[in-house]
């Protein structure tokens, strides 16, 4: 199984309320007509995140497919002219990327209802070999995630090796989802010891100039 990331901001001058029920109610059912598509998540920024300015995106979504042969079956569909057609009425197409990821569940807790998730999407250190970063991030740092109570649910989504086999540099090395049951849970987390060497370990492993975070509510549209 795989998991491709897609990540864009709205339209220009599109608000914020408009373009996230496009997205979740027309663009939804558009994709779930995808022939071979198995689990479809939508990640809606928070409202609360724009009082500070626009944040990194405004969206990132989450679509699994068996393997990379599904994914490149649906460039001839109808049904993905359609996801194509339909993208410019709510996306600005400058802004959207994607990387293909194989999904490593770190810690295995249910998603909360009605809880917040944050989405990190990472760039390894400059000087860091590949299988070092892959290995330290899963191993070392994700057993820190692991400890922390506070965090219901952690899942590092690693960009697939052939990326790089085939000469190519992604835009970034893979993508970190947490969970919290809500605002007030992750604000009393900040401040335990735990998420504490969490983010002094981040230094260790992850540019944090090229790794943007956006804090959202997550949306299951299938699986």
């Amino acid at each position: 199984m795989i998991k491709i990331v897609y990540f864009f901001k709205r339209k220009p001058g599109m608000p914020v309320e408009d373009f996230q029920a496009h997205w979740r109610t027309t663009h939804a059912d558009i994709i779930v007509a995808l022939p071979g598509i198995r689990r479809y998540v939508q990640n809606h920024v928070l409202p609360s995140a724009y009082r500070k300015g626009e944040p990194a995106f405004d969206g990132v979504a989450e679509s699994w497919f068996d393997d990379t042969q599904a994914l490149k079956a649906l460039a001839a569909t109808p049904q993905y002219a359609a996801v194509l057609a339909d993208e410019p009425k709510f996306i600005d197409g400058a802004t959207m990327g994607s990387i293909i990821t194989e999904e490593h569940v770190i810690k295995d807790g249910p998603a909360p209802a009605g809880g917040v998730k944050t989405v990190d999407l990472v760039t390894r250190k400059a000087d860091m070999p590949l299988e070092e970063f892959f290995a330290y991030w899963r191993d070392v740092h994700g057993a820190l995630a692991a400890a922390a109570p506070a965090i219901r649910r952690y899942v590092q989504s690693h960009t697939r090796r052939a990326i790089y086999a085939a000469g190519r540099t992604p835009a970034y090395d893979g993508a970190a989802m947490l969970w919290f049951d809500d605002m007030q849970s992750l604000r009393a987390a900040a401040a335990t010891p735990e998420l504490e060497r969490m983010r002094a370990d981040v230094a260790n492993f992850v540019a944090r100039d090229k790794s943007p975070a956006v804090l959202a509510s997550e949306h299951v549209i299938l699986g």
